[in-house]
This record gives structure tokens, C-alpha cells and sequence, in this order.
């Protein structure tokens, strides 16, 4: 895995090709959060899409909002020319959607993170219907909350990550979906010990985070989907997601033959 300090200087990366001439600048978010290792693999897979679609250009790294749906509204301005997200029909229409998951899916497998006291309240959860009795928090304006809710879940909505974190630690909401790629880093950096992953129980839903582009920059997008199926062709793709997350993946507490995923459908993917 190259660093990520290598690909990114203070505020650009140069993507170059031998046989181009002329530099694009492409303008990229930086979210204002703790560093996770998702960001430097998105960037890192960013950058290799251009490298082999041999488009040359300039990164330029954009502070953004922590609100989703306010960094995609930019995307028809001037300020961001790509952003990453988790799909839905309404951010689809804002941008052009590069229909690859960059998770290969698994941003739809969500852990269920917990008060350590809290863990009781999941033995012999087996259904929806019984998860349903529990109350899980989300970001208001994350596709997520609709397909909880769509699913029958009981949902607190709220707009701050770091309250939802808090809450959960507290014990005053029973517990916070996180992504399978997610939850460690996010453990590590909060160093929380109240909080814990629930053992052998998770839930699901099929959907895709994807790079959306400017529907002003189309050949970018075009460049962008060409590089990435050329690395999904040649295992270049497989290989740089799991050299980032393999151990992520290996280490959550699922029990083989015992753990149960309680799958939720998804109207809106």
C-alpha cells in the first residue's frame, strides 16, 4: 500500500501521463473529520482510475461541509468537481453517477455498535421485526435513514456525528450502524470504551457508494469509470481494496456458523 503523505502534498496531487499535455484541475473533498483509512484508499483509487485512463490532472483537496447533501448541491457550482457517496435516486439526479461500488458492496453491511451494558438487548434478536424494539441513530440526511425506516427500524435522526457517537456511547440510543469498512478505524480513533461492536449480529441491504462527478466535467467521468474497469479487469481494483481492508474485515466478531445477518431491503438502489 503506498502512504497516502506520498500521493498528496498540502493541498494537491499530481496524477501525470506520458503522453498528455495538458493538466486538469480537478477539485476533490477533504472532509473535516478524523483521517480514516477509507479516504486515503478512495483517493489512492482515484488517482491509479487516471493514471490508467490516461488522464492527467491536478487534485486539488476542498474542505467540505460534513452535511452529504450539501457537498453533492456543490457539484453543480464551482467549488467541487467530485465527491464520493453512498447512492440514492436524489443524489443521482445532482451529479453524474459513476455506477461502480467502491466497496465492492460493503458499505451495506453495517455492524451494530453499542454501550458495552447494551449488548444483552441483541441476544436472540434473529428478525427485523424484533430489531425494530431497539432504537439505532443516523445521519438525517443519509440515504440510510430511509431504508431503516422503510424497513420498519425505529431511527433518530440527527445531523451530527460526533452526537450520534456520543449518544450511542451513553447509552441513550441502543446502538449506531456502521459500515464493515468503518467501524474499527472509527473505534480506534474515538478510544471510547463504552462503545463495542455486537457480537455475531449485523444487518444489510444492497447499495453502492460511488465517485459522483460535476455533470460539467463529463469527460472526466468518462475517465474516471475507464480507468476503474480497466482495474477491475486486471485484478488491480480487488487488489488495492483488500491490501486496505482485509484486516478490517478479519477482525470484526462474527463467529462462523453463528452469526446472523438480518437482511433489509432497498427500494431506492
Amino acid at each position: 500500500m503506498l502512504p497516502f503523505k506520498y500521493l498528496v502534498s498540502v493541498v494537491s496531487l499530481f496524477v501525470c501521463s506520458a503522453i498528455a499535455s495538458e493538466v486538469n484541475i480537478i477539485n476533490v473533498p477533504q472532509d473535516q473529520h478524523s483521517h480514516f483509512t477509507r479516504d486515503d484508499y478512495l483517493n489512492e483509487l482515484l488517482s491509479k482510475a487516471l493514471i490508467r485512463a490516461d488522464y492527467s490532472a491536478e487534485i486539488n483537496l476542498v474542505p467540505v461541509h460534513p452535511h452529504q447533501q450539501r457537498n453533492l448541491m456543490a457539484l453543480d457550482g464551482n467549488s467541487l468537481d467530485l465527491y464520493w457517496s453512498m447512492s440514492s435516486p436524489e443524489r443521482e439526479s445532482l451529479a453524474i453517477a459513476i455506477k461502480i461500488p467502491l466497496f465492492k458492496g460493503y458499505i451495506g453491511k453495517r455492524a451494530l455498535l453499542t454501550n458495552t451494558k447494551n449488548v444483552d438487548k441483541f441476544k436472540g434478536i434473529t428478525s427485523v421485526e424484533q430489531l425494530s424494539m431497539l432504537i439505532a441513530v443516523q445521519g438525517h440526511d443519509w440515504p440510510d435513514m430511509r431504508i431503516l425506516v422503510n424497513n420498519g427500524l425505529s431511527v433518530r435522526p440527527l445531523s451530527n456525528l460526533n452526537s450520534m457517537f456520543a449518544l450511542t456511547s451513553q447509552g441513550r440510543i441502543d446502538y449506531f450502524p456502521r459500515s464493515f469498512i468503518e467501524v474499527n478505524s472509527e473505534l480506534m480513533d474515538l478510544k471510547d470504551k463504552n462503545l463495542v461492536i455486537v457480537p455475531d449480529l449485523y444487518i444489510s441491504y444492497p447499495t453502492g457508494l460511488y465517485y459522483f462527478v460535476s455533470k460539467n466535467k463529463p469527460e472526466l467521468a468518462q475517465a474516471i469509470e475507464k480507468g476503474l474497469k480497466i482495474m477491475q479487469k486486471n485484478g488491480e481494483f480487488d487488489a488495492l481494496f483488500y491490501e486496505y481492508f482485509a484486516t478490517e474485515l478479519n477482525s470484526l466478531p462474527y463467529t462462523k456458523g453463528k452469526t446472523i445477518e438480518l437482511k433489509l431491503d432497498n427500494p431506492y438502489f
